[in-house]
């Protein structure tokens, strides 16, 4: 691996001029020890580059096929006319726009969310419980902040979220898996992992999931488990973050009730604008508990002071003056199309002896290889074939090779999807050969 504070471009740039004593002298100097070394604190030691950024710096290469990032598809927006928007906010209401705000996030936009969140399924939310966050990234931060001591337990899905699993490194929790099979979270798995922890004598303070199209395993939680799940961790004392970005996506338009909608003392919700509208705005939120509201409240305010005035505006406009429901609905049908793309795709040029899921919604599909084949290694193989993936390393708290891989359809056109298999193709084959 480079070292983290050189970019892939810095040293790809470097290579293509310099000699090779160059660059090692150019990361030796990135990587020397300085007297602040001292300084950082142990949990800086837990603070590492997401492996996901890494490669999404390399995939803004030209002549790339991408399949590495989770981006919306933009440019089915109205760019136009939201131009026109944000310039007549700015020009009518700059004063109030580009002022601080309240902490908790404007009133109008609180009370649209609990619009939003009818559509998912949570019919009883109310504005006062809700929190505006920096999108749900943050709102991740602020839950482990508030709830995790170093040393306590966090229950993931496994495979899950790395931006998830990079918060939780960084507040030095101990972060348990529990696996999935094609219909999401077991339950008897899970409450075995429950028992067999607390046994151990530790500390469990939530679990964190993804319920609907798993990020990256694109798998569902059935919703005959959904209830199950709940009332496991409730008989435990432990919180439920669901993390449910995509539940709108689903493609056929009848997205599964959220686990929140029915347990509204048990489940913080966490949702966000970046996968149904734009995530360049930074705009998510939490549906918190009542009795939690008010820490969880005073807790983001202390990491953000308040969310961004214009861009809760931009968004509260958009719900308000556009058809952000036909909005999603156009989504729902390029998301579909390229699914689809992506599923042909795999089956026609995948080599024997690999797997893939089939999300009925969201923006990925997770690729298994057989057995004694790491994926991390192919990454640079497969740039040099002109496609880019993750590797499954990057979403599990193991530091076990991973013999999976995560590729994305949201962003990328069908032909375009079709072709970056073609090239990914012969690479996992070379790697089956080489076992």
């Amino acid at each position: 691996m480079y070292p983290e504070r050189v970019s892939h471009e810095t040293i790809d740039a470097a290579a293509a001029s310099l000699p090779a004593e160059a660059i090692d002298a150019i990361e030796r100097a990135a990587t020397s020890a300085h007297r602040h070394e001292e300084l950082f604190s142990e949990r800086a030691a837990n603070i590492r580059q997401s492996a996901v950024r890494d490669v999404f710096d390399i995939s803004l290469r030209p002549g790339l096929v991408s399949l590495a990032g989770g981006s919306p598809y933009l440019q089915s927006l109205p760019l136009d006319r939201l131009a026109e928007t944000a310039g007549r906010i700015i020009a009518e209401e700059g004063l109030t726009a580009l002022q601080y705000g309240a902490g908790q996030g404007t009133e109008e936009l609180r009370t649209q969310i609990c619009e939003v969140m009818a559509a998912e399924g949570i019919v009883d939310a109310l504005p006062q419980n809700v929190v505006i966050t920096a999108g749900s990234q943050s709102a991740q931060d602020v839950a482990t902040k508030l709830f995790c001591n170093p040393g306590d337990v966090v229950l993931v899905e496994d495979p899950t979220y790395v931006g998830a699993l990079n918060t939780f490194e960084a507040y030095q929790v101990q972060v348990e898996t529990v696996a999935m099979d094609q219909s999401g979270l077991v339950p008897e798995l899970l409450e075995a992992r429950i028992a067999a922890l607390q046994l151990a004598g530790k500390s469990i303070k939530f679990l964190y999931t993804i319920p609907s199209f798993n990020n990256p395993s694109g798998i569902t939680l059935a919703a005959e488990r959904r209830q199950a799940i709940v009332d496991i961790c409730r008989n435990a004392n432990i919180l439920i973050i669901e993390d449910n970005p995509y539940g709108l996506l689903r493609f056929d338009g009848a997205p599964l009730a959220p686990l929140r909608a029915a347990n509204p003392d048990d489940v913080i919700y966490m949702g966000s604008f970046s996968k149904i509208f734009a995530p360049g705005l930074r705009i998510g939120w939490a549906l918190v508990p009542e009795h939690l509201q008010r820490r969880y409240y005073l807790a983001a305010e202390a990491v953000t002071l308040c969310p961004p005035a214009l861009n809760q505006m931009l968004v509260s406009a958009y719900l308000r003056d556009y058809d952000w429901k036909g909005q999603i609905a156009t989504y729902r049908g390029l998301y579909a199309e390229r699914c689809r793309a992506m599923l042909a795709a795999l089956t026609e040029y995948m080599p024997e002896g690999t797997s893939w899921t089939s999300p009925d919604g969201g923006f990925f599909v997770w690729v298994t290889l057989p057995e004694g084949v790491d994926t991390y290694p192919l990454l640079h193989k497969a740039i040099d074939a002109g496609v880019v993936f993750i590797p499954g390393a990057a979403f599990t708290p193991s530091d076990e090779p991973s013999n999976k891989l995560r590729l994305a359809f949201s962003a990328v056109p069908p032909d375009a999807i079709r072709e970056g298999v073609r090239r990914l193709a012969p690479v996992l084959q070379e790697a089956l050969a080489a076992r």
